[in-house]
């Protein structure tokens, strides 16, 4: 199925149906008065956060929407019928963005949460509105407004607790599968991760958090080499980072030096989000005896200089993962219950999540105008017409 993040629709509400002109005509009846019936509302338009849909994939080929107009109203005070309302479902966790304004109009990040994008046109007015003491026969009524018309961006970001960070082939989908029941592909070649998978930790009943793997960085990713960034803007709703190091690579670069070039790529996508808590985690441990792997891990992170949490695990032998999940459900429900008593850190903690989407927005936008411009270059040398590349990620 092909995995689908972001999508640019087109939503347009029903217009409101016109107001009726009309008189009673009755026998004998002789000053019958008006009866001209108001016409019905435009249908608006709504998103709907839906858990049974992790994908943006039903809004690939289908991009533009439109809700039912009302109906005019009609002689003896009939109103006329109410366009029905569209609702459009959506993957829990879609930012909603105007694309002529860049004003984000709301998340959903609630199973059943409901936003509206679209209000439909106000319904016009029938004679009768209009009579009055001085005005028996009023031959006048009002149109139905137009309804509203909005150009949307709608971008998936996962909801996860915990978010996976490394170059290709750290270990990140093994670690997953180790401490979870997410199967995504593992292989040893780069890049076999080309989507996002999410896993449930649970650590006992009632005790569970979410841990996203995204596709790997290299070195460049922010310019676009690579898988580029387009996945790490997932990372944005997390509230922690794994960063796993394959202590043993087998190509024989520098762990070390891989640590530091995630660590530049994290900066110049989001210098908010390169400053969210991250724990370093030491994968692989298992290829070295117990003496030399020890002295291997005390070197990296003596030259990293690193003074957050780090920790050492095979995530192939499942070692020392149970004990890195246990302390990070810790972290978890002391944050939750910090911000729980605390609503000032919860409004912090939201306002940097934002923060960490606009940047995450402005720097895909930067590679999505570089792209463009290198297109239209390449066309122009080659004086063909612009065109457009779509890569499509499957999963």
């Amino acid at each position: 199925m092909k995995f689908v993040d972001e999508v640019a629709i087109r939503v347009h509400a029903g217009k409101g149906g016109n107001g009726c002109v009309s008189f009673r005509r009755e026998k004998y009846v002789p000053f019958g008065g008006p009866d001209g019936g108001d016409g019905g509302d435009g249908g608006s338009i709504h998103l709907l956060a839906d858990a049974a849909l992790n994908t943006m994939v039903d809004y690939r080929y289908t991009r533009q929407f439109r809700a039912d107009s009302g109906k005019s109203g009609s002689g003896a005070n009939c109103t006329g019928k109410s366009g029905e309302d569209l609702v459009l479902p959506v993957p829990v966790g879609t930012t909603v963005i105007d694309e002529d304004t860049g004003e984000v109009i709301g998340d959903l990040t609630t199973p059943g949460q409901r936003l509206l994008v679209a209000q439909g046109g106000f319904h016009g007015l029938g004679n009768t509105r209009f009579k009055s003491s001085t005005n028996r026969a009023p031959r006048q009524s009002t149109p139905g407004s137009e309804g509203e018309a909005r150009n949307l961006r709608l971008e998936l970001k996962v909801l996860a607790d915990v978010g996976l960070l490394g170059l290709p082939n750290a270990g990140k989908s093994t670690f997953i599968r180790s401490v979870s029941a997410a199967r995504p592909k593992v292989a040893d070649y780069p890049f076999t991760t080309l989507v996002p998978n999410l896993g449930v930790v649970r650590i006992a009943q009632h005790r569970s958090f979410v841990i996203a793997d995204i596709p790997g960085l290299i070195e460049g990713a922010s310019g676009g080499a690579g898988l580029g960034v387009r996945f790490l803007k997932h990372l944005t709703r997390t509230r922690l980072l794994l960063h796993l190091v394959d202590v043993q690579p087998l190509d024989g670069s520098d762990p070390v030096e891989a640590v530091q070039a995630i660590g530049r790529e994290l900066q110049r996508f989001s210098p908010t989000l390169a400053t969210r808590e991250r724990w370093l985690v030491l994968n692989k441990t298992d290829l070295l005896p117990l003496d030399e792997m020890n002295a291997v891990c005390d070197d990296i992170l003596a030259r990293l200089d690193w003074q957050g949490p780090a920790f050492r695990i095979s995530a192939l032998a499942a070692d020392g993962t149970e004990a890195l999940c246990a302390r990070i459900m810790a972290h978890i429900e002391e944050q939750r219950r910090r911000e729980e008593e605390d609503p000032g850190l919860a409004a912090a903690e939201q306002e940097l999540q934002q923060r960490m989407q606009a940047e995450a927005r402005e720097r895909i936008a930067a590679l999505a105008e570089a792209r463009r411009l290198a297109r239209k270059g390449l066309a122009a040398a080659d004086d063909d017409d612009e065109f457009d590349v779509e890569v499509e990620y499957r999963a």
